[in-house]
């Protein structure tokens, strides 16, 4: 498909079907305004987020739903009839009682929320997949986003799917798989030199400029960053209608962190669950760890930094809803915490050789993180843990390239291959 640069308005004017969602509201002080693709209030200049009117949900409704994201649609911005259009249909991935990770780890009770499970192997299908939703009811006809790898697989797939022509900017440093599993889906696929912030301020002139591009994390992004509610729906779900009490999360725009903190409050105001406390943890890479750095330092406020690590997927300087992870963390009572780039390549391993889950960097940080937190007393080994692994690692292979490989080239020989092993 080809998309062209253009300025013509969105052709739908008819009031959008977003379910049960019935205004958008400013983070810093509340203010209302009526749902439209918009991600910044006039008012106080904070980003919006969408409230709703729920009205009564049930535990049963839920259940008799789709095995996916949309079991929860009365949760989301999307339209009552979302699941009879054509899309990728992400979610209901398991939800591993990781017992072999948790006795290396020395945590009680330890479960694994494996995502690499989506139509793309990570978590951003499912924020596509509401964003998208939302994008129809408004009229726009082409899917675009700036992105660090996976956002850019799921824009295109799904894109490709509803046969919506998609544009995709990436740094050109972008792993080569990640590059490789956007282009196969052949939409308009643009490399930038720069690094993640210099793409997203691109992206934000271009959403600007062609009223028909929904850009999925910028001009829809209150409506696309409501998915991610759907990892903590489908934990609480998993765990038997209950809240994990303390959950790690890999931090890049922090979006992420903050809706699934949403998401554990909603299950628990319409009573499908037990409002009971939990703590959540978020997880950075050292080199691009602006978060980290400001709650080590008692900030709120983020100091943007230039990323310099091997998870390039959480390598966003300047993460938009840094402040409100601070917020969310603080509240709840956990911490945030960074892992050098040698640590998160042994969480990679870890997580392989005790689960075998083979998860991208960003899940090396995930685990990196909750070895750290767990040995600086910061995380309960006694407490029950999620741990959310967001990406497939088969996105990221240079990072464990020459770091593992055959433990012998043998002749076709059974004692060569006994002797192989006697040298293990």
């Amino acid at each position: 498909m080809t998309a062209t640069l253009g300025t013509t308005s969105a052709t739908t004017k008819r009031t959008p079907d977003l379910g049960r969602a019935v205004e958008l509201v400013s983070k810093e002080e509340g203010h209302r305004q009526p749902l439209a693709p918009e991600f910044v209030s006039a008012e106080d200049f904070s980003p919006l987020e969408v409230a709703y009117d729920f009205g009564k949900i049930r535990r049963e409704d839920i259940e008799a739903g789709p095995k996916n994201i949309w079991r929860y649609k009365n949760l989301l911005p999307v339209p009552s009839n979302v699941e009879e259009i054509p899309n990728t249909e992400p979610g209901g991935t398991r939800l591993v009682e990781a017992r072999n990770l948790a006795k290396a780890l020395g945590v009680r009770k330890l479960w694994v929320k494996d995502d690499t499970g989506n139509p793309t192997h990570s978590f951003k299908d499912r924020v596509v997949a509401v964003a998208l939703a939302a994008a129809r009811e408004f009229g726009f006809t082409t899917l675009c986003c700036p992105s660090t790898g996976n956002l850019a697989n799921a824009v295109a797939a799904a894109a490709a799917r509803a046969g919506w022509d998609s544009v995709v900017l990436i740094p050109k440093t972008l792993e080569k798989a990640k590059i490789l599993t956007t282009a196969v889906y052949d939409g308009a696929l643009i490399a930038v030199d720069g690094n993640y912030d210099d793409v997203n301020r691109l992206a934000t002139q271009l959403a600007a400029e062609n009223e028909t591009w929904a850009f999925v994390n910028v001009n829809v992004r209150p409506y696309y960053s409501e998915g991610s509610k759907t990892l903590a729906f489908e934990v609480a779900e998993q765990l038997g209608w209950r809240i994990p009490e303390q959950i790690v999360v890999p931090i890049a725009s922090g979006s992420q962190l903050t809706k699934v903190d949403k998401g554990f409050r909603e299950f628990g105001q319409l009573g499908l669950v037990e409002a009971s406390p939990y703590k959540v943890f978020g997880a950075q890479a050292t080199g691009c760890s602006p978060v980290s750095a400001a709650f080590r330092a008692g900030h709120d406020t983020i100091q943007p930094v230039k990323p310099d690590t091997i998870a390039r997927s959480l390598a966003i300087g300047n993460p938009a809803d840094g402040p409100y992870v601070l917020d969310v963390v603080n509240r709840t009572g956990g911490a945030i915490e960074d892992v050098t780039d040698e640590e998160v390549v042994e969480g990679i391993r870890l997580l392989a050789r005790t689960e075998g889950i083979f998860t991208e960097t960003a899940g090396g940080v995930t685990v990196a993180t909750a070895k750290k937190l767990i040995e600086t007393g910061k995380l309960d080994p006694d407490a029950e843990t999620v741990l959310l692994i967001t990406g497939d690692g088969l996105k990221t292979l240079d990072a464990v390239e020459g770091k593992i490989g055959p433990l012998a080239t043998v002749p076709p020989s059974a004692d060569a291959v006994r002797e192989a092993l006697q040298k293990r």
